[in-house]
């Protein structure tokens, strides 16, 4: 499988880092080749300009922009889903790690 490039975005940047360590981990261990990073979501769009983005994930905190988001980088063909509350609470990387790969197929 081609490698993934996952952008996780949400409020700073930063409350999602310790999930994307977990992502990583759970990609590693499952033999996933994923790049994996968080941006505040004001950087979203140059990220998308910058590098080939395969999904992008929002945080919980920011759910209220996910139709924004949808209508931006739905003429991209980036899928982009809303984070479960549960599994971004309990930082559970492989649950987020499988719904980054539901959303590619």
């Amino acid at each position: 499988m081609a490698k993934t490039t996952i952008m996780l975005a949400c409020a700073a940047g930063m409350s999602t880092s310790l999930l994307v360590t977990k992502m990583q981990a759970a990609a590693k261990k499952q033999g996933i080749e994923a790049t994996i990073f968080a941006v505040p979501v004001s950087e979203a769009k140059k990220q998308t300009e910058e590098q080939t983005i395969d999904v992008i994930l929002l945080g919980p905190q920011v759910r209220f922009m996910l139709d924004e988001f949808k209508e931006t980088f739905g003429e991209k063909q980036i899928p982009v889903e809303v984070i479960p509350m549960g599994d971004y609470g309990m930082m559970n990387g492989e649950n987020v790690l499988k719904l980054a790969q539901g959303l590619l197929k």
